[in-house]
């Protein structure tokens, strides 16, 4: 394994050298970024996948949607159509993407669209009069100019850690991070201590204008189907199948094992399309647990009575409080100067 990594060195300093030029041109204004009057949240990393996107864009979706007409733009990735795409929530993964059909289906009053052309997916998103967008895995997508960006690092993965592709997991250079205004450690333990969180921040070498936090995940007590929901602590007498397709399952096979759970494991690649055999297999299982996007793309396949999901949301050890003023305040500014 060293070795491969060794053979793909000189590629991973030509994509890092790449994306280097690529920033400069953006930073410099020879390649034009868009920017928008109303407000514009990005919410990225840099490394590929694992970073907990999707559990932030629903922690912002739910805070937003109390006060503002928000919504949430996505490439749909995986998905079989192309172009701009608002969904309704009836539509299925393979059509729009795992993940926004699941904001869409948890979020029905919000505004949920895909497109990989973030500057078409705006221009038809505003439109619907939104008043607030989220910009789902935009980070390095710089023709666009989000009014704020919230940059998630994985602990354990961080980004000062890692290589340029394809090497390691990096997408651009690590100096990238001086675009975030917010930097999230997310999947950190629970009981992460100060300590720890101050060798964390020593090692990213934060901007003076960039501010720090800490989440972690946290499972619900209940699985739910279609039909009905289950105490998860009642699972302990009945073997069941995990079903994951996702970039790191290691927290929550290790949360369901804390938890005196006896399950075999079938793990897939991140969005991972399931074909015929592998549905016909899965068939056979008594009882499925998988994750809420991985249950978007198997609810219309297998029988639900035998389906279930575990969600799981954001929870911050330290100043949530804090963050969300931080995205209050840059909403509610942008909001009343649109409004003008």
């Amino acid at each position: 394994m060293e070795l491969f990594r060794k053979i793909l060195l000189p590629f991973s300093l030509l994509y890092g050298f790449i994306m280097l030029i690529r920033n400069f041109f953006y930073d410099s204004g020879i390649l034009k970024s868009k920017s928008y009057e109303i407000p514009v949240v990005c919410v990225g990393n840099l490394n590929t996948g694992g970073t907990g996107k999707s559990p932030m864009i629903e922690f912002l979706l739910k805070v937003l949607e109390k006060e503002f007409r928000v919504a949430s733009l996505s490439r749909g990735y995986k998905r079989e159509t192309r172009g701009y795409r608002l969904l309704k929530g009836t539509e299925t993964a393979a059509e729009v993407g795992d993940e926004p059909l699941q904001f869409k289906k948890k979020f029905p009053k919000a505004l949920v669209a895909v497109d990989a052309n973030r500057q078409n997916g705006i221009s038809n998103l505003l439109k619907e009069n939104p008043e607030v967008i989220l910009l789902d895995d935009a980070f390095q997508h710089r023709k666009v100019k989000a009014g704020f960006n919230i940059l998630l690092t994985a602990f354990g993965d961080l980004y000062p850690d890692d290589f340029m592709l394809p090497t390691g997991n990096l997408r651009e250079p690590e100096f990238g991070a001086e675009r975030a205004d917010i930097i999230v450690v997310t999947k950190c333990p629970s009981n992460l201590n100060k300590t720890e969180q101050e060798h964390i921040r020593t090692k990213l070498e934060l901007r003076n204008y960039q501010e720090l936090f800490f989440t972690s995940i946290r499972y619900s007590e209940e699985i739910i189907s279609e039909e009905k929901r289950i105490m998860l602590k009642d699972l302990q007498s009945s073997p069941f199948t995990l079903v994951t397709g996702i970039a790191r399952p290691e927290p929550l096979l290790k949360y369901l094992g804390g938890e005196n759970l006896k399950f075999e494991h079938k793990a897939f690649g991140d969005h991972h399309n399931f074909n015929s055999s592998e549905i016909l297999e899965l068939q056979k299982k008594n009882l499925i647990l998988t994750t809420e996007k991985d249950y978007m793309r198997l609810e219309k396949r297998i029988s639900k009575e035998k389906l279930f999901y575990l969600p799981i949301e954001v929870s911050f050890l330290n100043g949530e409080m804090e963050f969300l003023e931080e995205i209050l305040d840059f909403v509610n500014h942008n909001v009343l100067s649109e409004n003008r």
